[in-house]
């Protein structure tokens, strides 16, 4: 199925997905979705990223000087895991975790993904030959999996034949790593778009307000409350390439933050201007969206009833 098809048949984050990467109706459909762990979707939306910033934006393809690269790419090893506990333990101990899978743990491709591992310091990166683990994670040969925790989801990139390098692993685990609150991007748009949540929740704000700090803190408060529910995003009302996307929740500068909340399957969708954030307005503002909907998927269900 295609990631972005025509225009008229997209939803509004497939929209605005082409918004932010400055498509518009004539473009929309050029690009299309793959299975989980193949990296055509990446590259292609990587190329877009680096036609709007003319040069490499943090997690595609990673930009700085050779030195820094090299002394990144000494980083710590990635977490041995020689067991199935341990891989459990691995998996909860963070909100988005990445495991190699590898039979061979010297091939080169578990070389790239220890480079790989070294360039993302802030993701914890374990790594397993065991052939207990590789069974029980459905994995064989040499596999790459981002775990997450916002949705309870995995996602898989097969290294088997493939010419792929730290650069790409790179790429792939940038687009994938879904968080409590992840940051609206070019780059994170398709991990978004494929979250198996299809609720999605948006704090519009300018990141470079003094408030915001603390703003963050109550939007990943209220969060921490719906997880497995809804997908809380942050979009940075600062950045001129989000401009589009804030017209097309047909806001003003003036009126936010807002929080923009939709269903991605049927569009429903509802805004809120906020003086200021707050836990329990974002939990209202959820809680009577969610309430809603429910209301809308009873009435079928009555009908049937009745008949």
């Amino acid at each position: 199925m295609c990631l972005w098809q025509r225009w008229s048949d997209c939803g509004p984050l497939q929209q605005l997905t082409c918004l932010s990467l400055k498509r518009g109706p004539e473009r929309c459909g050029t690009v299309r979705r793959r299975q989980a762990g193949t990296m055509g979707t990446s590259i292609f939306l990587c190329l877009f990223v680096l036609l709007l910033t003319g040069g490499s934006p943090a997690g595609c393809a990673g930009g700085g000087s050779s030195s820094s690269r090299g002394a990144a790419a000494t980083a710590e090893k990635p977490v041995l895991l020689s067991s199935i506990a341990d891989a459990e333990a691995f998996i909860d101990g963070a909100e988005v975790v990445v495991i190699g899978f590898f039979q061979e743990p010297e091939s080169p491709e578990a070389s790239q993904f220890r480079l790989a591992a070294g360039r993302i310091p802030e993701v914890p990166f374990g790594l397993s030959s065991s052939p207990e683990v590789l069974a029980h994670y459905g994995v064989g040969g040499s596999t790459v999996t981002i775990f997450r925790r916002v949705d309870n989801d995995r996602r898989d990139l097969d290294l088997d034949s493939k010419d792929i390098d730290a650069e790409k692993l790179i790429r792939f685990v940038r687009m994938n790593e879904l968080r409590l609150v992840t940051e609206y991007n070019p780059v994170t748009a398709v991990g978004v778009m494929q979250s198996s949540l299809q609720l999605h929740l948006l704090l519009i704000t300018d990141k470079m307000s003094p408030k915001h700090p603390e703003r963050m803190r109550k939007f990943r408060a209220a969060a921490e409350l719906f997880k497995g529910k809804i997908l809380f995003i942050l979009l940075d009302s600062n950045l001129k390439s989000n401009e589009q996307t804030v017209s097309f929740f047909k806001l003003k500068k003036s009126q936010l933050p807002a929080l923009a909340l939709f269903h991605s399957p049927d569009e429903e969708q509802d805004v809120l201007t906020l003086d200021e954030v707050s836990v329990e307005r974002v939990q209202d503002f959820c809680n009577r969206f969610l309430q809603r909907m429910q209301k809308k998927e009873d009435k079928p269900k009555e009908k049937n009833e009745e008949l």
